[in-house]
């Protein structure tokens, strides 16, 4: 069995007290030809907003922006499994139908 390695970048943008992450985890060694573009990356998104009483720390907001956009990616990609086990798993009849599918 070979090692795999997926890569994600976290993208941080900041606009005053407003801290945006977005992590992309692309998905070059799952995708064929046929694979949809909008299918060839997964992203997770989150958000920090600072209160204006506290001091600034602009880590601070980086550090839970890109906690929450991992968060979401984690959430993103189980879905992606879910869906392809929906899809693609389960038991199979002699004929190579899914058993479940029969009425």
């Amino acid at each position: 069995m070979e090692d795999k390695h997926w890569t994600v970048r976290i993208h941080i943008t900041e606009d005053g007290d407003d801290t945006r992450a977005e992590a992309v985890l692309t998905l070059e060694e799952l995708t064929t030809q046929d694979t949809p573009e909008d299918m060839q990356a997964v992203t997770g998104r989150g958000t920090a907003h600072r209160n204006p009483v506290d001091r600034s720390v602009p880590e601070i907001g980086d550090e839970l922006a890109a906690s929450r956009a991992l968060q979401d990616l984690a959430v993103r990609l189980h879905d992606l499994a879910s869906d392809d086990i929906v899809q693609l798993a389960g038991p199979v009849d002699q004929d190579g139908s899914l058993a479940w599918e029969r009425p």
